[in-house]
């Protein structure tokens, strides 16, 4: 598996059979391909605070990769009223590369601010409400809700009157 880690509030730990000992904060993201195989724990780096994050997992496209990590951080302007390529195949503009045809991107919507994607023709997307509500294409969604939306030449993805959410844009 592709096991994406994006964290929200507080740290959280990391340690893997690799070697990789870190801790993820909000605004990195942190990739691990599994692959052949790999021991790997995840936990609230503190004692006292809360940590609150979403994982990802995405089946690879080929089988028998070696295991890897690596870990971003992706400034609050990058992702402030905007899409932020966070994964993608080819870790183009920075982002982590995923072995799968798939693009993940992570956008925080203030004053309802709106940003448009227009996906591939034949892409499903899914989108996911980390925070606050959304309005995707008109459709009210709020926190800990998900679509999954195909066939659409376009998204408008609106802060109501904020919002934090990743999309997930892949082929089926």
């Amino acid at each position: 598996m592709e096991i994406i880690t994006y964290v929200l509030a507080g740290a959280l730990e990391h340690k893997d059979s690799l070697g990789n000992s870190s801790v993820i904060l909000p605004g990195e993201v942190q990739r691990m391909s599994a692959g052949t195989g790999v021991r790997h724990s995840e936990y609230n780096h503190s004692k006292t605070e809360p940590v609150h994050f979403l994982q990802i997992w995405i089946e690879p496209d080929v089988r028998g990769i070696a295991p890897g990590y690596e870990q971003k951080a992706f400034p609050a302007d990058e992702r402030s009223n905007r899409l932020r390529l966070v994964a993608a195949p080819d870790g183009q503009d920075g982002a982590l590369r995923l072995q799968q045809n798939a693009r993940l991107y992570v956008a925080e919507l203030h004053d309802a601010a709106t940003v448009r994607h227009a996906p591939e023709a034949g892409r499903h997307v899914y989108v996911h409400v980390a925070r606050g509500a959304v309005l995707v294409n008109g459709v009210a969604l709020n926190a800990g809700d998900g679509a999954r939306i195909e066939a659409e030449a376009a998204l408008d993805i609106k802060g109501v009157p904020q919002g934090e959410v990743l999309c997930l844009i892949c082929l089926e």
